[in-house]
């Protein structure tokens, strides 16, 4: 706030009116009147004196020293202020500046008339002649102001054609072409023209014979300045200027003062009671002598009877000529030399007090027009001249304003350093105060530098401020109005408050402070300053007597407001800030009631009720003058308006969006909802909460809505709406069942508020203001915001590029192998925890929003507010219920990939600013103070400075991850009906799937298959028991490696590519199994866009799933096996008939490498059933089974050997591959042997052996027989096993010829003839043998007892048992016994072969020693049992035929 008018040297400051002229913006007119005002101290040493010799009165050569203090305003002062003078001289206008912009003169023509002074050969001087006219109109409107000066900015005269430059017309060029001196040396021109023009008021006011006070009935009209500006026609009324007449007439036109306004609308609009205009624009010679207005005092004599009729000769008339003032003060008695005063004849003359009252006034007058030209030694005498007369008539008021005036002086002097005494008449009259005065700057310790009168000034200053206050306020005949009273105390504080500032010294830094007004930024804080004298209670107490009364009519609302103003600006300087508050609630509500008066008058003028609304559109239209008191635009309210209402509210505890005034700022918008200014205001909002009384901050909102209503200011109504209801929220983020956040206002006044806001908002967009708007109330407004998951479908999973090349390749082949790790098996949890989105596709949010009042909240947009990645978010509104808590979808499009995170979201609020709100999901409230450390202002102040008390805030964000655009895939059909089959054990079916890339710009191009089925759960669970024995380990593996139930059937690698929009069509082959129900195809795709190993850490993947309903029924099922032996010779046609004629050698087909399997074949489909076994030695079978029906089929197959048929069990999962695995169960090293023995010879058997079986009625099916269900018993694997050594025993007669010998190859040898046994050992082993052969003969037929009594049938050469040398690896060695049949009959020969001792503990030379056992054999010797020496027997007898020769 500008504190000019509280200056103490504001009775010296000469008043200017700055108005303007011609075509001029408002911004260029600030800046031009900003360059003035910074020249409105000029220097008498820098003026030049008018020569003149009648004009030389208040010449600055008397005084070089002084300086002139001008006031620039831009406004007529109000009535009330001039009808103070001359009391007060300092509030009438002596100059007016009109400004002009250069520019603006070759632009447009500033008037349509025709210019009377001829042709104007350009715009330019037309223009320039075009303001001489309107000076010469200012010159009449105003003809009181001695100086009318046009200044035109800017100009930039052309170098060719010279315009001639009028009388009263400066230019001065742009600031790029100026001087330092350039507005400097303007300001002394018109100071020196003003010096010169006041020598002729000041003549005025001498010829005068008395003067009146201020509130006391003028008895001649017009000289207290109520008609200040000139009604009539007649420009001879004018006061006497500085020029001659022009030789230049005006214009002839005859328009008005209507049309000269609606012509030049730069002028200020003017007050009704003061029109601006005249009646008649005809040139006419301006006076020389002041006029004698009729507002003075009534004539008392014949000379002011004559003078009042010479001034008026027809007072009837309602335009009265006035008569010219004289140039000097005798030309006012000229006029009247022929007649003879009588005031001094008879004892009925005139008294004279009343005429030293006359002179001591007048004297009074002419010091001050000293102080404001800058002449105060010379204002000094004369006031102290003044002061003397006033005080010994008891002229209270005049004595008063004298001791005002000498103070002034005294304190100027001070300032420029001129040394001075304080005059006696300042003095108090006690002799005992006075004799402490002169010796008190001797008796008590003062600053040395201090200089002697200053500190005398210094001791007498306060007492005579209270002797000139009790002066104005003595009551008497006249009386001083509330108006000049109350400034003049406001003054007088302003003055020991910077004195106060300065310690109580009066030195330089505090005459600056009274003069100039360099006041410190800081205020006093609420620390006592007792030692300061004057102090500021004494301050605060005299400043109290300035509070104006409640009497409407002493004082108009604007002089109210100019009062309570300045005792604010005292009381804050001061540091008493709620003393200041109570003084700024008062004011509000004096402005209120002035503005509703105003509000109710204008809209009377413009025919519309008070009550139609809080403005109306066309008073934003109007150019008439008629609405003036409404007609306020965007930039017609001041900023200090802000600035007072928001000092009001902070004192009080206010709890308001922000401390500093808010600014249209967007830039300051968007700063001032960052995370931590976000979690500052709360803070800051918080501590405020809990200071002061709620209800009487309530109260203060309340006016200040008022007031802002009244005006009306749409910014205002916004701001303290928004505020009241802030202040009444409880400012916490209510929890589930705990804090209450209810507000402490009522429903309906939550309602008329959020009415109002939402009502001024509409207006403020009507009238262009957009960008007025609320601040929302409640900044815990956003409570969470969650991501919802993507579906299944879309869901994009992350990989490491690690695992692709393997898995790539796996995935690829038709048997995929289910224990390497598959990587792309769907995980919906981790997906969902990734929060990954692909750009260019639509995510869905949840929104927590919170509306803790009994209102609805409307908001008209929400959207995601995110940082990071481009992200398009949809908009949306919606409406928060009273009291709840409410969830609100919102989606959002990321558009480049990247990391994006979601910070919270940006709502607009119906009334309310577009504003950020971050994400406070936690429960919230402040911890409430229980001891109170502090009062007052500084207190809160000083709690905000420290660190916040409460529990913290957390703003929460959602961190998301950004990935390239990926396709979409669907599966758009496939070959069965409604995705389910049946099928039959065994069977395989084969379907299609055809996918579709619904991406219209990405393509697939890289899919892999997955599949999962009801058998995979049950197998890994039982892969997982620890009582499983390693057999079983490896049955589950293999029906899981080898019998899966879905696959890929075999494709081009260079197919698996779908492009956009494209289709692509894959075939799958489904196999029936006991236990399948269900299944799934996965596929998993995705977009890599580069070569494999160009990818850089991850790469994702999207799923789509086709889920299969499987019914799987019985088909030939296996009900009972067996294996037999084969004992004797197999007919060749059996053979055959097996299908095994075409194989050459007959010997191939021997019983000895073969047995019979004997299978149960159920057929369990009601359909008939040819069933084929085959071996792998082309060995066929083909059996027809009716449906139910169980046929035995007996099946030649092969014997098999195996190397080493105690091998551990492999194992097919490679987590579990070793080189053995141990039994979990406890068992013997023999049933290890036989477990094992019947595992290797089992999967020999289902090695050789396939089954295949097809329906043979109804729809043709074909299928596998499921073989595994083989279990071979010890019998079995005796029949089915070649042993590791092969015993093969012959018999021959030695004695035959070789032809005969050849003949008899079926063991049939004669009596008493010699033969040969002839025994080939085998060693089909890897390991050298040492054997010992045991020959058996015995009867055929025969009991075992009898059977073997055979020592007299039967003789041989040599011994039955023999040890054989060692038998290599894999070869034979023969073994030949003489031997004789003695008699006739059948004889059998069996053997056996038994190791004399093992292999590893042999050392030959030709077999060097092992190796030391390792502990991989320890261990199996554990498993299996310590390896013992083995027996073989041969598996058949060979049989001899014993016959005669014949």
């Amino acid at each position: 706030m500008s504190v000019d008018f509280l200056l103490p040297v504001a009775p010296a400051r000469v008043r200017a009116l700055v108005l303007p002229i011609g075509q001029i913006k408002r911004d260029r007119f600030e800046s031009f009147a900003l360059r003035l005002n910074g020249e409105h101290v000029v220097h008498l040493r820098d003026i030049s004196a008018d020569g003149r010799p009648n004009r030389n009165m208040f010449s600055p050569l008397a005084f070089p020293d002084g300086a002139m203090f001008y006031d620039l305003v831009t406004h007529i002062p109000p009535p009330s202020h001039l009808a103070l003078a001359p009391f007060e001289l300092f509030r009438e206008p002596l100059t007016l500046i009109a400004i002009a912009d250069g520019r603006e003169l070759e632009n447009a023509a500033f008037s349509k008339r025709q210019s009377a002074n001829g042709y104007a050969p350009t715009m330019a001087e037309r223009n320039i002649r075009t303001l001489y006219q309107e000076l010469e109109e200012l010159r009449d409107t105003y003809p009181k102001i001695l100086v009318h000066q046009v200044l035109v900015f800017d100009y930039a005269p052309h170098t060719e054609n010279t315009i001639p430059i009028p009388e009263g017309i400066k230019t001065i060029p742009p600031v790029e072409h100026s001087k330092r001196t350039t507005i400097k040396t303007i300001m002394c021109d018109m100071s020196s023209l003003l010096l010169a023009e006041m020598t002729t008021l000041a003549k005025s006011f001498e010829g005068m014979t008395a003067i009146d006070s201020p509130g006391q009935a003028p008895a001649r009209p017009g000289l207290n300045g109520t008609s200040w500006t000139s009604d009539d026609a007649n420009p001879a009324a004018r006061r006497n200027s500085q020029y001659a007449v022009s030789t230049v007439t005006r214009s002839a036109s005859t328009s008005s003062a209507t049309d000269r306004s609606q012509a030049r609308m730069s002028m200020p609009v003017p007050f009704k009671s003061l029109p601006f205009g005249s009646n008649s624009s005809s040139p006419s010679a301006r006076p020389t002598t002041p006029v004698r207005s009729g507002l003075s005092n009534p004539p008392t004599t014949f000379d002011d009877i004559a003078s009042v009729n010479s001034s008026n000769p027809d007072v009837s008339s309602p335009e009265p000529q006035a008569s010219s003032r004289p140039g000097s003060a005798g030309g006012s008695r000229a006029a009247n030399q022929d007649k003879v005063s009588v005031q001094g004849f008879g004892p009925g003359g005139l008294n004279e007090r009343w005429r030293n009252k006359g002179r001591g006034r007048v004297t009074i007058l002419v010091g001050s027009l000293y102080l404001q030209a800058g002449r105060w030694t010379d204002a000094l005498k004369e006031l102290i001249e003044g002061a003397t007369v006033a005080k010994s008539i008891n002229d209270h008021l005049w004595h008063g304003k004298a001791l005002e005036l000498i103070t002034i002086c005294l304190l100027l002097l001070g300032w420029i350093g001129v040394e001075f005494q304080v005059p006696t008449i300042c003095l108090p009259t006690n002799d005992k105060t006075i004799s402490s005065i002169s010796k008190g700057p001797e008796a008590e310790d003062g600053d040395p530098d201090q200089p002697k009168h200053l500190r005398s000034l210094q001791n007498i200053l306060p007492d005579l401020l209270d002797r000139i206050i009790g002066l104005y306020s003595r009551i008497s005949g006249e009386q001083l109005p509330p108006l000049p009273l109350s400034e003049s105390i406001n003054r007088f504080c302003f003055l020991l408050t910077a004195l106060h500032l300065s310690d109580g010294k009066l030195d330089k830094k505090s005459l600056d402070r009274m003069i100039v007004g360099k006041f410190p930024a800081t205020t006093l804080t609420t620390s006592p300053r007792l030692t300061i004298t004057p102090s500021r209670a004494q301050i605060a107490t005299m400043l109290l007597k300035a509070f104006p009364s409640s009497a409407h009519e002493l004082l108009t609302v604007v002089d109210r407001i100019w009062i309570l103003s300045g005792i604010t600006v005292v009381l804050s300087t001061l540091g008493f800030h709620r003393k200041k508050a109570m003084v700024i609630r008062e004011m509000v509500s004096v402005m209120i009631g002035g503005l509703v008066e105003a509000r109710t008058r204008g809209a009377a003028e413009v025919g519309i009720h008070p009550a139609a609304g809080l403005v109306n559109s066309h008073l934003f239209n109007t150019n008439g003058n008629g609405a003036g008191a409404l007609d306020l635009g965007e930039g017609d309210i001041e900023v200090g308006l802000d600035s007072f209402l928001a000092a009001l509210c902070k004192s009080y505890g206010v709890v308001s969006f922000d401390d500093a005034v808010r600014k249209p700022s967007s830039e300051l918008h968007q700063a001032s909802d960052t995370d931590s200014s976000v979690i500052s205001r709360i803070q800051s909002q918080s501590l405020t909460r809990q200071f002061g009384i709620k209800n009487v901050k309530l109260n203060i909102l309340r006016a200040c809505i008022n007031f802002s209503e009244a005006l009306p200011d749409f910014n205002g109504v916004l701001k303290f709406s928004s505020d009241l209801l802030r202040t009444a929220g409880s400012g916490v983020a209510p929890g589930p069942r705990r804090e209450d956040a209810a507000p402490i206002i009522t429903r309906d006044e939550q309602i008329r508020l959020v009415t109002n806001i939402s009502k001024t908002s509409s207006l403020s967009q009507r009238f262009g203001l957009g960008h007025l708007s609320a601040e929302y109330w409640d900044e815990f407004l956003v409570r969470g915001i969650t991501l919802d998951p993507l579906p299944p479908t879309r869901t994009p999973i992350p990989h490491s590029k690690n695992v692709l090349p393997g898995v790539t390749t796996a995935r690829t082949s038709q048997d995929v192998n289910p224990f390497i790790y598959n990587p792309f098996i769907r995980a919906s949890d981790k997906a969902a925890v990734e929060r990954i989105l692909v750009t260019g596709e639509t995510a869905t949010f949840r929104i927590t929003l919170q509306n803790p009042y009994e209102i609805d909240v409307d908001i008209e947009s929400i959207k995601l507010d995110t940082e990071g990645a481009e992200f398009a978010s949809s908009i949306t509104s919606t409406l928060i219920g009273p009291y709840r808590t409410q969830i609100l979808k919102l989606s959002g499009t990321p558009k480049a990939a990247g990391s994006l995170r979601i910070t919270g979201a940006i709502v607009k609020v119906r009334g309310c600013r577009e504003r950020r709100f971050p994400i406070f999901p936690q429960p919230w409230a402040p911890d409430t103070e229980t001891k109170v450390k502090g009062t007052g202002l500084a207190a809160l102040e000083q709690n905000k400075k420290l660190p916040f008390p409460g529990p913290p805030l957390n703003p929460d964000s959602i961190g998301l991850n950004v990935i390239s655009p990926q396709p979409v895939v669907i599966i758009q059909s496939t070959t069965l009906f409604q995705s389910s089959v049946m099928i039959l054990e065994g069977e395989r079916q084969v379907f299609s799937v055809t996918l579709r890339n619904l991406s219209s710009s990405t393509p697939a191009d890289l899919l892999l298959f997955s599949f999962q089925d009801s058998t995979q759960g049950p197998l890994q669970t039982a892969l997982t028991s620890r009582d499983a024995t390693p057999a079983e380990l490896y049955e589950y593996e293999l029906i899981l490696a080898r019998k899966q139930a879905m696959r890929l059937r075999p494709t081009d690698d260079s197919k698996r590519y779908i492009a956009p929009g494209s289709t692509a069509t894959f075939e799958f082959e489904i196999l029936g199994k006991p236990g399948l129900t269900n299944g799934t195809i996965q596929v998993d795709y995705a977009h890599l866009g580069v070569p494999q190993a160009e990818i850089n850490d991850q790469f994702h993947t999207r799923q789509v799933c086709l889920d299969l309903t499987i019914t799987v029924n019985a088909s030939v099922e296996l009900a009972r096996m067996d294996v037999l032996p084969i004992n004797g010779t197999v007919p060749k046609p059996i053979w055959t008939r097996l299908g095994a004629g075409e194989v050459e050698e007959e010997s191939s087909l021997s019983d000895e490498e073969h047995c019979l399997l004997l299978l149960d074949l159920r057929n369990a489909w009601p359909s008939d059933m040819q069933v084929c076994l085959q071996a792998d030695n082309g060995i066929m079978i083909k059996e027809h089974i009716l449906p139910g029906n169980t046929n035995r089929v007996i099946f030649p197959v092969p014997r098999v050997y195996i190397d080493d048929p105690h091998a551990s069990i492999p194992a097919l999962n490679p987590s579990r591959q070793r080189q053995f695995v141990v039994s979990s169960s406890k068992i013997t090293p023999e049933i290890e042997r036989g477990n094992r023995e019947a595992f290797w010879y089992r999967e020999k058997i289902l090695e050789k052996l396939s089954g295949s079986w097809k329906t043979l009625s109804g729809p043709a099916r074909e299928g596998n027989i499921e073989l595994r269900g083989i279990r071979l018993a010890p019998r079995m694997i005796e029949a089915i096993k070649i042993d590791e050594v092969g015993i093969d025993i012959s018999i021959e007669n030695s004695q035959a010829p070789e032809e005969e010998s050849q003949k008899q190859k079926d063991n049939t040898i004669f009596v008493d003839e010699f033969a040969q046994v002839r025994v080939v050992v085998t060693n089909r082993m890897d390991e050298p043998i040492y054997p010992t052969l045991r020959l058996m003969p015995a009867l055929c037929h025969r009991p075992v007892n009898v059977a073997l009594d055979f020592t007299r049938k039967f003789a041989w050469n040599g011994t039955l048992q023999q040890s054989l040398p060692v038998v290599e690896a894999k070869s034979s060695a023969e073994v030949v016994l003489g031997a004789m049949a003695l008699c006739r009959g059948e004889f059998e020969i069996s053997a056996s072969v038994e190791e004399t001792r093992l292999a590893a503990a042999t050392t030959t030379r030709d077999h060097p020693a092992r190796r030391e056992r390792s502990e991989t054999e320890i261990l199996m010797d554990a498993v299996l049992g310590a390896k013992e020496r083995r027996i073989w027997h041969s598996r058949r007898p060979c049989l001899v035929c014993v016959r005669d020769r014949e």
